[in-house]
């Protein structure tokens, strides 16, 4: 009873706090109007009438509707017409309205609280004391203010300049810089969204709803405002207890670590991000264990839903030499323009299509038990991967691929995966999906810099790819040494060498280093297959609840190389997770899933770090051993073990203060014990002073004691990234990453540190 009561204490707590927070309510709305509430990553809250809108949520009105809220306090409105979005944000001394796109008419009214009312947009920003004006936002860089009564402020936030618009009069404020004020005729002023033809008239279901609400709940507001084109404002209130219709009723992505590698915007592409954008870093990086200056350019460039990011960059020594091989062979090798784009987008994950291409991260596959927080970035800038994803969402059926790295796929490898799913219906959102993923070819992980198939690490010139092997060590190819194994005497005499003498061996004693470790000849591959289903149970604003199961395999071919000491038998394995169970109370997101797991398999096998230790390789005397990720794993298991254990993750968005992930999962059996540990902690820096950015990560999977810090392994990854502001628009970003290898001396650190100077305009 005693824990009992301290839940029931902080879950009554929990929804004060939540509902104190209700700052405006829809007043009118018709067809497509949706909210994502402040924490949550998509819009999957239907509106409708009388919903409560707290500090923090966005709104987003579709192609065939509208939308007009009412504030609580004042009485201020606001009406959305059609292809609108912002978000709602109040603080001590200002009330904002941050706009991403679209059109919005604004009946400001004097605040009592004193409040100045802002108009925040990615070019602009209007200040009112009380006025009514419009704001027109094209996702070009184009911004339009029309003033209808009153008097107000407009910046620019290129170049600070501001101009005070009346009645008549309009602003127009572009991402140049641009900023002039013009007259403006009646004809410009936008119609109100009630008075358009597209609006559908209501149904007779729905106004008896409407006047029940003016009826039961119109007292509740003690004063009235109406609009000037004479509309009501009194059917603002509803009975808050009638049930919430959700937009997609498909249960949420698994509760995991946020991808800290990653461009300006994560994997889902952000709603009318800013047309333009100009990242200038100036600073240090360290690439194959040498440290160069860098200067580097990231412009990024939107037009709609497409989004481009280039990632333009010149290291330079400590001598001043500059590092030619990114730029000098961009004429011969076609292919290299390839890293100089970080990305290429179409849409977000949300639209019927989308695509990108370049830098994923974060790729999950249904509820991850294959594929979980996948990321082509973790060795960005010492290795630039180029990946594909893309996916469809067409009414009940949805689908998504992905490429890992579209260059090491030409060399016969990399990880591929898809997925499809099928919902039942709206009423009926019983979610069926399929997960298949492949790596071709673990080995292609191996570095190899020239692309003549052999790595790095078994080539004698790693940069000629014409050869390869020296026998003797001096320098000087095989292919092209008159003393291949350096014993002193010549190995062959060939016609013209010396006149009336045909070919001729003089050494019939040539020892040969054997031929190195070739791509083309070895190949180690590991193929994935999963089944899912999961069911939404509950979901209103405070509390949601999923259910769902997964069934997934793996399997590993023998592996037997040509000319390496590797050998790995056939394994395969399966999982089960039965139940899995997802709740959402207010800013707490919980996981829990109980698993059952048969012969060589782990969940998220395919995990954020899977490139670090995809395949690793040991030195053992005169030998090299190359190693898989799985031939690690699993060297102690035995192909028939069977374990069972538990996973557990937690999140919370605690007032848009804090972002923390967190999960665990505990496997044990007679002869095994497999735990994984990930964290992650990203701090909203807007309200500490001189700190732009700070995020922190940890994850170590598949581990006998993911909490020995002392004693890390493989397996173990970790970083950070802290930005100190210097000035508005200027950051000094350190970025740490470190995991570790084997290279043959022992477990060893393997550090990359970039220091840059970041100017963003």
């Amino acid at each position: 009873m005693k824990y009992l009561s301290k839940i029931l204490i902080i879950s009554l707590i929990t929804f004060s706090a939540v509902h104190a927070e209700t700052i405006a309510r829809i007043m009118k709305m018709s067809g497509e109007v949706s909210l994502k509430r402040l924490g949550q990553s998509t819009y999957n809250e239907a509106g409708r009438l009388g919903l409560e809108i707290n500090n923090g949520d966005a709104i987003k009105v579709g192609a065939k509707g509208f939308a007009a809220i009412i504030y609580m306090d004042d009485k201020s409105i606001i009406k959305l017409k059609p292809n609108t979005q912002f978000q709602l944000m109040d603080t001590r001394s200002t009330r904002s309205v941050n706009i991403e796109y679209g059109t919005i008419l604004n009946n400001v009214q004097k605040s009592i609280s004193g409040k100045t009312f802002r108009v925040e947009t990615p070019v602009s920003v209007a200040s009112v004391k009380g006025t009514e004006f419009a704001c027109v936002v094209d996702p070009s860089g184009v911004d339009q203010f029309i003033g209808r009564e009153g008097l107000f402020d407009v910046m620019n936030r290129a170049t600070g300049q501001t101009v005070s618009v009346a009645a008549g009069q309009k602003a127009i404020s572009d991402v140049s810089g641009n900023l002039m004020q013009a007259p403006a005729s009646p004809a410009e002023y936008p119609s109100d969204p009630e008075t358009e033809t597209n609006i559908e008239p209501k149904t007779e279901s729905e106004s008896e709803s409407e006047s029940e609400i003016e009826t039961e709940q119109a007292p509740q507001i003690e004063e009235s405002v109406e609009p000037s084109d004479g509309s009501s404002t009194e059917n603002v209130e509803e009975d808050i207890s009638k049930p919430q219709t959700q937009i997609d009723s498909t249960p949420s992505p698994q509760v995991q670590t946020p991808e800290p590698d990653s461009e300006t915007s994560d994997d889902s592409t952000p709603e009318a991000p800013k047309p333009f954008g100009m990242g200038l870093g100036i600073g240090s990086a360290t690439i194959d264990g040498v440290l160069y200056n860098q200067l580097a350019l990231r412009p990024e460039l939107n037009f709609g839903k497409i989004g481009v990011g280039l990632d333009l960059v010149i290291y330079i020594d400590n001598e001043g030499n500059i590092k030619e091989e990114e730029w000098a062979k961009l004429g011969e090798e076609p292919s290299l323009i390839l890293d100089k784009v970080m990305f290429i987008r179409y849409g977000s994950q949300d639209d019927p299509f989308w695509v990108k291409w370049g830098s994923l991260n974060n790729v999950t596959l249904g509820y991850g038990g294959l594929v979980n927080g996948y990321s082509n970035m973790m060795e960005y800038p010492s290795i630039k991967r180029t990946g594909f994803q893309t996916g469809f969402n067409f009414g009940e059926i949805g689908g998504e691929i992905f490429m890992a790295n579209i260059k090491d796929y030409s060399r016969g490898g990399t990880l591929i995966g898809l997925r499809s799913k099928y919902t039942i219906s709206e009423d009926f959102p019983l979610t069926v999906g399929v997960n298949f993923v492949t790596d071709v070819n673990q080995f292609s992980g191996l570095k190899d810099k020239d692309e003549d198939n052999i790595p790095d690490l078994f080539d004698d010139f790693p940069a000629d790819g014409d050869y390869s092997v020296d026998t003797d060590g001096d320098g000087v190819a095989d292919p092209i040494d008159p003393d291949v194994d350096g014993d002193g005497l010549t190995d062959w005499i060939y016609p013209g060498m010396i006149e009336g003498i045909d070919t001729l061996q003089l050494d019939t004693d040539i020892n040969l280093k054997p031929a190195p470790f070739n791509l083309a000849e070895n190949k180690s591959g590991a193929t994935g297959f999963g089944l899912d289903i999961g069911y939404p149970i509950f979901a209103n604003k405070l509390f949601a609840l999923d259910v769902y199961s997964e069934f997934n395999m793996l399997s590993f071919p023998e592996v037997v190389t040509s000319n390496a000491d590797t050998f790995r038998v056939k394994r395969s394995g399966t999982g089960i997770t039965i139940p899995g169970v997802r709740a959402r109370l207010a800013f707490i997101d919980l996981s829990l899933e109980y698993r059952m797991i048969s012969g060589s398999f782990v969940p998220q096998f395919f995990d954020q770090g899977y490139d670090l230790n995809r395949v690793i390789t040991q030195s053992s005397g005169d030998s090299t051993i190359v190693k898989t990720k799985d031939m690690m794993v699993f060297q102690d298991y035995d192909n028939q073990t069977t374990t069972a254990g538990y996973f557990g993750a937690a999140s919370f968005h605690l007032f848009n203060l804090v972002d923390f992930v967190a999960s665990y999962s505990n496997m044990k059996a007679d002869t095994v014990q497999i735990n994984s540990f990930s964290a992650y902690i990203n701090l909203n820096t807007e309200h500490i002073p001189k700190l732009s950015m700070a995020t922190a990560y940890y994850q170590r999977n598949n581990d006998a004691n993911p909490f020995d810090f002392n004693n890390p392994s493989v397996n173990t990854v970790l970083g950070y990234k802290l930005g100190y502001e210097l000035s508005e628009g200027v950051s000094l970003i350190w970025d740490f990453k470190q995991y570790y290898q084997d290279l043959g001396n022992g477990l060893e650190p393997i550090q990359q540190t970039t220091i840059e100077t970041a100017f963003s305009f």
